[in-house]
């Protein structure tokens, strides 16, 4: 029997195909690389000046020419941590809520209450923030006992505007991100996975126990993709951090970020030197962007080679065994 071959139309139309979707998918690679470059060009007077010291020194100065980034670069991922830890308890709670205990009459409205959270502006976040969530965080701040606030988790005027208030607003913000991948992917989870669980005497919850551990690749993903928003956020994190640059633990004192010091002081910058170090600013945060990324897809790959180790249903078998011994 003789191989069909293609005709060389169709060839030039899958080559064409290929070089098409090959150009785009290299564009993107182009593009993160020219916003480097420009970056770098951008800030070349900055790197001049202060070198590495930059990234460690505190003192930011317009007047006097001295600028460090460290203030910045600590409230960004301080921030971002703590909202990461607020939030993601409650999204995995609603994702596993709205895919294996809801009603299904509730299922479709909560979903969509959930993801519409993610369309609203972060400006409207920023002004819920300021007129609801701070008024109500300095009443907490002032009940807080004095042996409590003199700790260094504590210290600081009870203004209301401050970490605490930064990192609320963005555990609210980043929740419909992580809630809606995590509930996708607990519904991708084959049923096969839970029917062996039920089949080895497992409770409901140990079931769900189960889907999570056949999930964790995808829901880890999901709360590296709220940590990747919470990063980038500006204005509503402008709005109520206080925009005060230091390095403290408290959750009370006024701090900074990284992309709302470029937003309140780029306009303002009356200096080549000033420009360059906001400039340098937003390339710092770029490749801490970039770091965590990486560091967040080494993960995922170093849990997906233990998923992939062991066959499904033997996986199944034991995270069974495991959460009924448990």
């Amino acid at each position: 029997m003789s191989k069909k071959t293609l005709s060389p139309r169709r060839k030039s139309g899958d080559a064409g195909f290929r070089a098409g979707t090959g150009f785009f998918a290299a564009l993107v690679v182009l593009l993160v690389a020219g916003i480097a470059v420009v970056l770098w060009q951008e800030s070349r007077l900055s790197i001049a000046k202060f070198g590495f010291a930059f990234w460690r020194t505190k003192t930011w100065d317009p007047v006097s020419g001295d600028f460090g980034a460290l203030p910045f670069i600590w409230g960004t991922l301080y921030s971002s941590f703590l909202a990461l830890l607020i939030s993601t308890p409650v999204a995995l709670g609603i994702a596993i809520f709205l895919s294996e205990l809801s009603p299904r009459s509730l299922r479709t409205p909560l979903a969509f209450l959930t993801e519409l959270l993610a369309a609203i502006p972060s400006i409207v976040y920023g002004l819920w923030g300021v007129f609801v969530l701070v008024p109500l965080v300095r009443k907490v701040e002032l009940l807080l006992p004095e042996a409590l606030r003199k700790t260094p988790l504590f210290s600081g005027p009870p203004l209301g505007v401050g970490m605490l208030s930064a990192a609320l607003v963005l555990a609210v913000m980043v929740i419909p991100f992580t809630s809606s991948v995590a509930r996708e992917v607990l519904r991708a989870v084959p049923a096969t996975q839970r029917e062996a669980a039920y089949a080895l005497g497992a409770t409901r919850w140990e079931a769900i126990q189960v889907a999570m551990r056949y999930g964790r690749t995808g829901i880890l993903g999901a709360i590296i993709l709220g940590l990747g928003r919470a990063i980038g956020e500006t204005m509503a994190v402008t709005m109520v951090i206080g925009n005060s640059p230091a390095v403290t633990w408290s959750l009370v004192a006024p701090q900074y970020t990284m992309a709302a010091v470029i937003a309140n002081e780029f306009t303002e910058a009356a200096s080549d030197l000033y420009t360059s170090a906001l400039i340098e600013i937003g390339l710092v945060l770029f490749a801490i962007t970039l770091l965590i990324n990486a560091a967040s897809r080494f993960l995922i790959w170093s849990v997906n080679r233990e998923v992939k180790a062991p066959a499904p249903a033997n996986a199944a078998a034991a995270a069974a065994r495991e959460a009924t011994a448990a």
